[in-house]
């Protein structure tokens, strides 16, 4: 009789069971694009959060955006790069560098770094931001794939606080720096280099 009443149970326990929906979990699984094998839980992807930049270049920032002069810049350029301190010293030869951040359609995309080695005549030391605009896609991949320098004679218009600042693009590119202290002679970015990481 035990038996027969546990057959009876399994029986209409299982017939409960397949006529009923299975119950769902929340995860889904999915499926390569390559193979069509079922490899796992979907996971949500880590790329969808977006990467902020460093308070130093928001900081930059934020003063350069204050200036009228740059607004059309900012607004038509396709891409630029921040760095938000330069350091430059020279007695006779002079060096500079900095550290920044580069940015494509107002996000931040990675991080660069500038060099300079100057000759001529300047003395003392100067602490400076700059900010470079390209003006298309083209001029903002040659920096980012390490082919990008100012020649010799190139020269960067110098802003202080509260003036206007005017310069064209040259070569793709439209260069600023904005003055932060020190004795400055000139605004000369003449054999500057970049190097470029991406995020």
């Amino acid at each position: 009789m035990k038996l027969f009443n546990t057959l009876a149970s399994v029986i209409f326990y299982s017939i409960f069971c397949f006529s009923n929906a299975p119950i769902k979990a929340n995860s889904k699984f999915y499926f390569s694009n390559t193979n069509e094998l079922l490899i796992g839980w979907k996971i949500k992807k880590k790329s969808n959060l977006e990467i902020k930049a460093n308070f130093k270049t928001i900081d930059a920032l934020k003063k350069l955006k204050r200036i009228k002069r740059l607004k059309p810049y900012f607004k038509e350029a396709v891409g630029y790069v921040v760095f938000p301190n330069v350091g430059k010293v020279g007695i006779g030869i002079g060096g500079a560098r900095g550290s920044g951040e580069v940015f494509e359609d107002h996000k931040v995309i990675g991080s660069a770094t500038l060099t300079q080695l100057s000759v001529g005549f300047q003395l003392g030391a100067q602490a400076f931001s700059q900010i470079i605009f390209f003006q298309n896609k083209n001029d903002l991949n040659r920096f980012t794939e390490g082919n990008f320098e100012f020649d010799a004679s190139a020269s960067a218009a110098l802003i202080t606080e509260g003036a206007n600042a005017s310069a064209d693009y040259s070569n793709g590119a439209a260069v600023f720096t904005f003055s932060k202290g020190g004795l400055m002679y000139e605004a000369s970015i003449g054999g500057q280099k970049f190097t470029y990481d991406g995020y």
